[in-house]
């Protein structure tokens, strides 16, 4: 089948519909919704059987549904209309909710529908939802009325509020007015329901210390307490804590309101408040204890018997140079503990994503902290690809990205969830040449040319293709499933009596690697590349990301994306590695 997405942009339930269609075998292509001329001129130039829309901020044009099916996946249960379905899910306190995938016509969100599919609620931040219920749901329903569309004799339902089983209402989108946290008022769970409902877009706005911002990012503090709601009690690895009338919240992010610019895209909380932030009182935690689910930390180390599991749950999966100095920090003390094998969890909605972008922008000079984050990442890259003590392994519960999958490839072994996504390469933020010893661990798993092509596809891969083409070692069970499965490999691997052997061709395998080209010539030779695009003359990669972090929209589709303007078939990952 001829698919066109149509998105605003090309977000992670995109990458998943996209990378899942691909590997059914649908010729694909992408349009990003620019303008009503653009949309219809590539109707024109695809002739697609069928326009799917994963992820809209306008009406399709008239034009264009008329002329063929269209189909927009709405992440609401059957009935909801309005394009803050899933906040008003998660402030209501839903116990279930859904994705309704409906044809488009000339009313939005109340065209006939083709699937319906619940799930249910979890109690997490909008964006962590979106990424998991929300992203799995839709898949579901995608394919079931994909799988309608020429299924004899069948009709989509009409929407008809008549139904009495029809739980799905309009609803008018929620404005910061509704956001609005009373602090004298409001409990702990309010405000922290308040601000995921919030979290991804648009933020919940405030005021903290007097200074307009959006939070991100809210969890439970069940220790330390304040004296008056609304005010800042202690700060923590770039979190503050702030004093609810029942006890206390930890806000990780925040955003100065106003429009784009130096300083006002997300970024730790001390950041934005500064010297505000400097004299609020340190709550430290030890990044190498055990969790702890009365506080908020983004890093911690357990142990199960013999193998030992490091957990980064970093905002975002992004990793500036403070967490990855901690990390470095954290896997070296793993290192000297009596285990035989360090599993690295990453966090639940991200493995990792590379260095920390926001927190560049927002620097003095983003060329220098961009020096400084590739280095310390390489510095955790390194400590992996040169550890002799220890079985390691990567388990990307979530998606990852640029860095942060050869990151992952700088372990002995990867597993993956099942459904996780993976976008092995740099060159969509400005050409960036991209480290992390990528010129060594990419072409130990796949050869130099299948790596490169990995490296140019610049499409998502499914840690099912990753896995076949040899990119990962195994793609596991699913969200409910992948850590129980991980914990039991990781201890088969602890107790197999051939672990000794196993750790002994290791370390001859990098000595025998290091005689042939040192790892500190691969470094060498990345950064000098990275250094060009930091400060040469090409401001590709200082544009792009400056783009991305304040989430300026595309002027045009990516021609790798848009198949239909490049004239470019898309290759599977089969046909890349």
């Amino acid at each position: 089948m001829r698919i066109l997405l149509l998105a605003h942009s090309f977000n992670s339930l995109t990458q998943r519909l996209f990378a899942e269609l691909a590997a059914r075998g649908h010729d694909l292509s992408v349009e990003f919704d620019i303008a009503d001329s653009v949309t219809e001129e590539a109707v024109s130039l695809f002739r697609p059987d069928v326009v799917l829309a994963p992820y809209l901020k306008r009406a399709i044009p008239e034009a264009v549904w008329r002329q063929v099916v269209c189909l927009v996946v709405h992440p609401g249960i059957e009935g909801d209309r309005g394009p803050s379905a899933l906040d008003w899910a998660i402030s209501k306190g839903e116990e279930s909710w859904g994705v309704t995938v409906l044809q488009a016509n000339a009313e939005m969100d109340a065209g006939d529908v083709w699937a319906s599919v619940e799930f249910p609620m979890r109690a997490a931040r909008k964006s962590s939802l979106y990424r998991f219920e929300v992203t799995e749901a839709a898949l579901r329903a995608v394919l079931l009325a994909l799988d309608r569309l020429f299924l004899p004799g069948f009709r989509p339902q009409p929407l008809d509020y008549g139904r009495r089983d029809l739980r799905g209402r309009p609803q008018p989108p929620m404005r910061q007015a509704d956001r609005r946290i009373d602090w004298e008022r409001d409990d702990m769970a309010t405000v922290i329901a308040k601000i995921r409902a919030a979290d991804g877009d648009p933020g919940l706005l405030d005021e903290v210390e007097g200074l307009p911002c959006y939070l991100y990012d809210a969890h439970p503090e069940a220790t330390l307490r304040g004296v008056a709601p609304g005010s800042l009690i202690a700060r923590r690895a770039g979190a503050i804590l702030r004093a609810t009338r029942d006890g206390a919240v930890w806000i990780t992010h925040l955003r100065l309101a106003g429009g784009p610019g130096p300083g006002r895209c997300k970024l730790p909380a001390t950041m934005v408040l500064g010297a505000r932030a400097d004299e609020l009182p340190e709550a430290p935690v030890d990044d190498f204890s055990p969790a702890d689910c009365s506080t908020w930390h983004d890093l911690w180390y357990e142990e199960d018997g013999t193998v030992a599991y490091l957990h980064f749950d970093f905002y975002n999966g992004a990793m500036s140079t403070g967490q990855c100095e901690r990390l470095r920090h954290a896997f070296a003390q793993a290192t000297r503990r009596p285990t035989r094998v360090i599993v690295l969890m990453g966090g639940q909605d991200f493995w990792s994503n590379g260095i920390d972008l926001n927190v560049i922008e927002a620097a003095e000079s983003p060329a220098d902290e961009s020096w400084r984050n590739i280095n310390a990442i390489d510095d955790v890259a390194l400590a992996l690809l040169t550890c002799g003590s220890h079985l390691t392994v990567a388990a990307l519960q979530g998606n990852t990205a640029a860095g942060g999958v050869f990151l992952a490839l700088a372990a002995d072994q990867v597993w993956a969830r099942d459904g996780a996504v993976l976008n092995p390469h740099y060159k969509n933020m400005g050409n960036l040449y991209g480290s992390e010893y990528w010129s060594y661990s990419l072409p130990r798993r796949l050869g130099w040319e299948a790596g490169q092509r990995i490296m140019q596809r610049r499409f998502p891969l499914l840690a099912r293709e990753a896995a076949k083409v040899g990119l990962i070692d195994a793609c596991l069970g699913t969200e409910g499933s992948f850590v129980d499965e991980v914990r039991a490999r990781a201890r088969a691997l602890a107790a197999d009596p051939g672990l000794a052997a196993l750790l002994a061709d290791k370390s001859e395998r990098r000595a025998s690697d290091e005689r042939l080209r040192p790892l500190a010539a691969h470094r060498a030779e990345e950064l000098a590349r990275m250094q060009r695009n930091f400060y040469g003359f090409d401001s590709s990669y200082h544009i792009a990301r400056y783009n991305f972090v304040n989430k300026i929209p595309h002027s045009w589709t990516p021609r790798h994306l848009a198949v239909h303007r490049s004239g470019n078939r898309f290759a599977s990952p089969e046909a890349a590695a």
